[in-house]
C-alpha cells in the first residue's frame, strides 16, 4: 500500500517536470537543431572546399564523441575560460548540436536522392541554386525525411535525460528528488521510465499520423517519377 501511495504521489510531479521542462527542451532543441542541420547540410553538398570540410569535421566531432561529455565541457568545463551557462540554455547548446550532426547527415542523404533531372530542369528555366533548393528540394527533402525526423525527435526526448547530470530539475532529476525522500529507488525509476513511455508514445502516435499525410504525396511523386 505504500508503494502505490508513494507512485500515486509523484506521479503528477513527474508529468508536471516532463510539461514543463522535458518537453520544452526538446521542442527547443530539435527546432534549433533542426536548423543548424541544414545549414550544414548544405555546406556537405557545396562546391567550396572549405565549407564541406568545416562541416564533415563539425559531423565527425559531435557523431565520434559521447553526448554527455559534450554536455560536461559546456556546463563544467567552459566555466574554466569565463563562458557560463545555465543548466537549460547548456542542454539546450549540447543537444542542438548533436541533432545539427545527426540530422545534417538524414538531411544531406535526402537532398542527394533527388533525382539530377529536376536539377538540370530547374537551371534550365533560369531557376538559381537558392530558388531551386527553396521551392523544389527541400519541400520534396522534408517529406522523405519525415520518418527519419521523427524518431530523432523521440531520441532526442529521452536524450534530455543527460542533462539532469547537468543539475537541471527536468523529469530524471525529479524522480531522484523523490527517491532522496521516499528510499524506493525501484519503484520511482520504474515510474519515471512509464512517464517516458507516456510521452513517446504520444510522438510516435503524431510520427504515424504525419506520415500517413506526407506518405501520399511521396508516393504520387515517385509514380510521377517513374512515368517520367
Amino acid at each position: 500500500m505504500r508503494i502505490i501511495n508513494i507512485m500515486v504521489e509523484s506521479f503528477w510531479p513527474l508529468m508536471k517536470a516532463g510539461l514543463t521542462v522535458t518537453i520544452p527542451l526538446t521542442i527547443v532543441s530539435f527546432i534549433c537543431g533542426l536548423l543548424l542541420a541544414i545549414i550544414v547540410a548544405v555546406m556537405r553538398i557545396s562546391r567550396f572546399r572549405v565549407l564541406r570540410g568545416i562541416a564533415i569535421f563539425y559531423v565527425w566531432l559531435i557523431r565520434g564523441t559521447p553526448l554527455l561529455v559534450q554536455l560536461y565541457i559546456i556546463y563544467y568545463g567552459l566555466p574554466n575560460i569565463g563562458i557560463v551557462f545555465s543548466p537549460f540554455l547548456s542542454g539546450v547548446i549540447g543537444l542542438t548540436m548533436s541533432q545539427g550532426a545527426y540530422n545534417s547527415e538524414i538531411i544531406r542523404a535526402v537532398i542527394e536522392s533527388i533525382s539530377r533531372g529536376q536539377w538540370e530542369a530547374c537551371r534550365a528555366l533560369g531557376m538559381s541554386r537558392f530558388c531551386t533548393m527553396y521551392y523544389i528540394v527541400f519541400p520534396q527533402a522534408f517529406r522523405v525525411a519525415l520518418p527519419s525526423l521523427g524518431n530523432q525527435f523521440i531520441t532526442l526526448t529521452k536524450d534530455t535525460s543527460l542533462t539532469s547530470a547537468l543539475t537541471l530539475i527536468e523529469l530524471l532529476q525529479t524522480g531522484r528528488k523523490i527517491i532522496v525522500n521516499t528510499l524506493e529507488p525501484l519503484w520511482v525509476y520504474c515510474e519515471v521510465a512509464f512517464v517516458y513511455l507516456i510521452y513517446c508514445s504520444v510522438l510516435m502516435v503524431i510520427q504515424r499520423k504525419l506520415e500517413q499525410k506526407f506518405g501520399k504525396h511521396i508516393l504520387a511523386q515517385q509514380k510521377t517519377s517513374k512515368e517520367g
